[in-house]
């Protein structure tokens, strides 16, 4: 996405855990802004949002799209410590990054949250209850904080990528990935039909949940 967004003109001010892919992303965006954060980390996220709103005013988007997948095991077989991950990456990283930048764009009575969801957002699978828990959670805060920003000018949108070929795809489908996998997009791929998608998402949208679609002429007839 950060390759689209800047390729179509914007200004993308992102952030991650890992430092090592962001000295890579400045090194080939210098006029952009990547910053180390753990958006589970309420501190991080409220050092993060006061730096960028003061050097660049309110986001126009903001796009909640951390998340991890835990691997594959029933309920009750899924460590305290595993469980709570997911939670607070999938889950309580959104409320922060929401807490520390609709202030700013209440503000401003302008700009879009886009909260990334998943077809687990209104399904369940066996052996993926945190994840699929962590989803119908973001669509529910998504509903509500749709309707307590609408009155304020600002939008609160979920949207489904689809299947797009991450690792975290590869990880969820284990042996079964190579041969599984080839039909899908590509993430440079994905991004191209998704970042547009983004951009025309307005306040009439808001409180919707939304699926990218990719043209099946880019995917393989077999898994069309």
């Amino acid at each position: 996405m950060v390759d689209e967004f800047a390729r179509l003109g914007h200004t993308v001010c992102g952030c991650a855990r890992t430092k090592k892919h962001l000295v890579e992303l400045a090194h080939i965006y210098p006029r952009h802004d990547f910053q180390p954060v753990d958006v589970a980390s309420d501190a991080d996220v409220s050092a993060w949002a006061t730096y960028l709103v003061k050097k660049h005013g309110a986001p126009d988007f903001v796009i909640n799209n951390a998340a991890i997948i835990s691997p594959k095991a029933s309920l009750w077989q899924i460590e305290d410590r595993i469980f709570s991950q997911a939670i607070d990456i999938n889950i309580k990283g959104v409320v922060n990054v929401i807490r520390h930048f609709a202030p700013a764009m209440v503000r401003r009575k302008q700009g879009v949250i886009v909260n990334f969801s998943s077809r687990w957002g209104k399904r369940y699978e066996k052996n993926m209850a945190p994840y699929c828990a962590s989803k119908w959670a973001v669509v529910a805060l998504t509903h509500a904080l749709a309707e307590e920003l609408r009155p304020e000018g600002v939008a609160a949108i979920g949207i489904n990528p689809g299947i797009v070929k991450t690792q975290m795809l590869q990880r969820y489908l284990g042996s079964r990935s190579v041969r599984s996998m080839s039909g899908y997009p590509s993430p440079a791929d994905w991004a191209k039909h998704a970042v547009p998608f983004i951009l025309r998402l307005r306040l009439s949208h808001s409180g919707k949940m939304l699926a990218v679609a990719i043209p099946l002429s880019r995917r393989s007839r077999r898994h069309a």
